[in-house]
């Protein structure tokens, strides 16, 4: 009995925190504070858990389609570091090597060879069929310019960095923005230097485990779904579905509770923020918006959309897992399975994914003429889709997928303490030193974590490691501020 009673003290007197969103983001705060003898409930309008990474059943075939195809890769270790921590790391598969196809259906591959980065990929660059001798000596020089250049005006576009060191149009289109417009989800002439220059550096030049690919071997659904929320539980965190939050209330200066769409109102010590960048200040108090900068500036960030398009064929048309597309509309095309759509998919049928980064001209189609075009290239890139029937086909648009990392963005980011005593904001686009990603997120929630625990005279978790670059990459590559971070 006195060791119920002395439980039940502790834990009235343990600090209460009110997680605004079940993201990646809220998710990643949880989980530390979780840990730190804090109450921590988490508040999601949705009825799962996952935010932007989610599925929903499509009505027509009851599959269960995932919003968009999330990927992350081997330098994303605050990422591996939350997956390992919640017990759900296994569910994320390795793709060692990558396919390419390009407009005349040649095939490309690449995998890391046994070779000290950053030249573990120059064999596979080599071989690359979509790119001419000439092309790869120019990328070449290139890749040496970006690695010596450590930071530029922060008003610079990368294309116009491109362009001012000798790269073309061609070379833009067939290599910088095949993996520029698919990483950070906006279009070269948007995208701001610094951020393209860490996706090469950290994602392909340190090491040679930072470029693999690793994709969700499950739907988002089952990804975040029972293993994380039984995690959850059993630290203490009071998850709560479908609970739309209408407005954070003020009370002298702080936040003095969250008010429910249903009417309810919920208290506790500290608040984060932890949903998209442009719902923020709709739904704080006026008068903190417009006298807070930080605040105030996250209403001038951009975003950009990803669209998806799922097509189920009745017969076998893709053999690979996936292709990188090179020269047309689609960027990534995937071949889902029954386990990554949760359907009772056969050998006799196939059910391809293709998405299309920074998909604005594309949206401005419409649905049909998209779900056209998408069709009309698959049967071009596959002769077998030409006999098949086309069983169904849906049409998915996040219109506001991710903030555009525009030159100068970092003018924007607000960080994760706020000016409110007790206010804290989670979500990739705060000052993480990432970009709109899913390592993003999760860092932006162990800052958040961190901020709110110094606040309490607790000791805060520190982010995870980079990956540890190679000799020859220390030599090559000349150090610039980017990935380290801080636990404050």
């Amino acid at each position: 009995m006195m060791l119920a009673e002395s439980t039940s003290r502790e834990d009235s007197l343990a600090p209460r925190v009110t997680i605004v969103g079940g993201g990646l983001a809220g998710l990643a705060a949880a989980s530390v504070l979780a840990t730190r003898e804090v109450k921590v409930t988490i508040l999601e309008a949705r009825p799962y858990l996952g935010g932007r990474a989610s599925s929903f059943r499509d009505p027509t075939n009851d599959a269960l389609l995932d919003n968009c195809q999330h990927v992350s890769m081997g330098c994303c270790t605050n990422l591996a570091d939350f997956c390992e921590r919640v017990g759900i790391a296994d569910l994320l598969k390795d793709e060692e090597t990558l396919y390419f196809q390009d407009e005349r259906g040649r095939l490309s591959t690449m995998r890391s060879a046994p070779l000290p980065a950053p030249f573990h990929l120059l064999p596979s660059f080599l071989r690359l069929r979509h790119l001419s001798l000439g092309e790869k000596a120019r990328i070449a020089r290139g890749l040496h310019a970006l690695f010596r250049t450590p930071t530029v005006g922060s008003d610079v576009s990368f294309r116009d960095w491109l362009m001012a060191n000798g790269q073309t149009a061609r070379t833009c289109d067939r290599y910088w923005g095949v993996i520029l417009v698919s990483a950070l989800n906006e279009s070269l002439d948007r995208i701001d230097f610094r951020y393209a220059r860490q996706v090469f550096v950290e994602g392909f030049a340190m090491n040679p485990r930072a470029s693999v690919v690793k994709v969700p071997s499950v739907t988002l659904h089952e990804f975040y779904g029972e293993r994380l929320e039984r995690w959850l539980a059993d630290h203490g965190v009071t998850v709560r579905l479908n609970s739309a939050v209408k407005l954070l209330s003020s009370n002298e200066g702080t936040i003095g509770d969250c008010r429910l769409r249903s009417g309810e109102v919920v208290t506790a010590d500290h608040y984060i923020l932890a949903i998209p960048g442009q719902r923020v200040l709709s739904l704080l108090p006026v008068e903190f918006a417009e006298h807070e900068d930080a605040l105030a500036r996250i209403g001038q960030m951009e975003y950009s959309p990803i669209t998806s398009v799922h097509c189920w064929f009745d017969r076998p048309v893709m053999d690979l897992p996936h292709l990188v597309v090179i020269g047309r509309k689609i960027q990534w095309l995937f071949k889902r399975t029954a386990e990554t759509s949760a359907t009772a998919a056969t050998d006799e049928g196939c059910y391809l994914q293709a998405v299309v980064s920074a998909s604005r001209e594309l949206v401005s189609l419409g649905k049909d003429a998209i779900q056209a075009a998408i069709l009309e290239e698959i049967v071009e890139m596959f002769p077998e889709a030409r006999d098949a029937r086309l069983e169904h086909c849906r049409v998915v648009t996040e219109r506001t997928a991710t903030f555009s990392v525009t030159p100068g963005i970092d003018r924007l980011r607000p960080t994760q303490r706020t000016a409110i005593g007790n206010l804290w904001l989670a979500g990739d686009y705060t000052d993480t030193d990432w970009p709109a990603t899913m390592e993003g997120a999760v860092r932006s929630g162990y800052l958040a974590a961190n901020a709110l625990l110094k606040s309490l005279g607790r000791a805060p978790q520190s982010l995870a490691e980079p990956l540890p670059a190679s000799w020859f990459a220390r030599k090559l590559i000349k150090s610039a501020a980017l990935g380290n971070g801080s636990s404050s």
